[in-house]
């Protein structure tokens, strides 16, 4: 199948990940069709029952620090998605995230972690857990799916039409470059389910040289983004896995754990 083809093709699959299938399985690509984990599915958790957070606001801070077997990593929180935002403040506060894997990872696509399940030793249960509540979707034009973009995970739309957030799991894209062509693909298919659907043309440029994953944008809630570390998450994305023939699926051989920290005094 030449290059062009298996674009249509992959495109063509991700219309399956709103169209019908399962709650325990709905992929992005097919060969993930087996696949219980995100960023197109988390836990069944309740919606709108968020408590509060319980930082003190004097001490917050949009930078974290991720830190992991290959390195260290350093996200930026956007204040334009204040629940989001706030939501990973509290969660990186009350340790939810600290001892759990990059449970899901996928080289050109992205690496999924923050399920409170992974921090126990059965691999079976990593991508159905979280904290017991979900998160409202903030989409945001000006936000999406470039290489290192922070999202966060999601049940599928068919038991989640409101397209709502897991309370902790989230992914960093990884992704690829695309070619102009590519995009045009991808834009014609999805207009056949989203008929406002574009790229605009400085999207396409940084999908062009810094690449990332555009058949996810405006469907899942973008939050924050990678602004150091990206040859850890090169790294990561590059760590052996189960791949999509061994379950748990996409999951690596080795361990990713990672311990996320404020970084009060960051300077870009």
């Amino acid at each position: 199948m030449n290059r062009s083809a298996s674009v249509l093709f992959l495109t063509a699959l991700v219309c399956l990940g709103a169209c019908g299938q399962t709650e325990s399985e709905q992929p992005v690509f097919a060969e993930f069709a087996q696949s219980k984990e995100g960023p197109v599915e988390a836990m069944a958790e309740e919606p709108h029952t968020q408590p509060e957070p319980v930082y003190n606001q004097a001490d917050t801070t949009n930078y974290y620090e991720i830190t992991t077997p290959q390195g260290r990593m350093v996200v930026r929180l956007y204040d334009e998605t204040p629940k989001h935002r706030d939501n990973f403040r509290k969660i990186v506060a009350e340790g939810v995230l600290d001892s759990t894997l990059f449970h899901r990872v996928i080289r050109q696509f992205m690496i999924q972690g923050g399920d409170p399940n992974s921090k126990d030793d059965d691999p079976y249960n990593d991508g159905n857990g979280g904290p017991g509540y979900t998160v409202p979707a903030e989409f945001d034009d000006r936000f999406f799916h470039k290489k290192g973009a922070l999202a966060a995970a999601r049940q599928p739309d068919q038991g989640n039409p409101e397209r709502e957030s897991s309370g902790s799991q989230f992914y960093i894209v990884h992704g690829r470059t695309w070619s102009d062509s590519e995009l045009e693909q991808l834009v014609r298919h999805t207009r056949q389910r989203s008929p406002d659907f574009s790229i605009p043309a400085e999207r396409r440029a940084i999908y062009a040289s810094l690449g990332g994953a555009p058949f996810l944008d405006g469907t899942y809630t973008v939050f924050g983004e990678l602004v150091a570390g990206f040859d850890v998450l090169d790294a990561i994305a590059s760590t052996p896995t189960t791949g999509d023939s061994a379950y748990p699926l996409n999951r690596p051989l080795t361990d990713v754990r990672m311990t996320v920290r404020p970084l009060f005094s960051y300077v870009p």
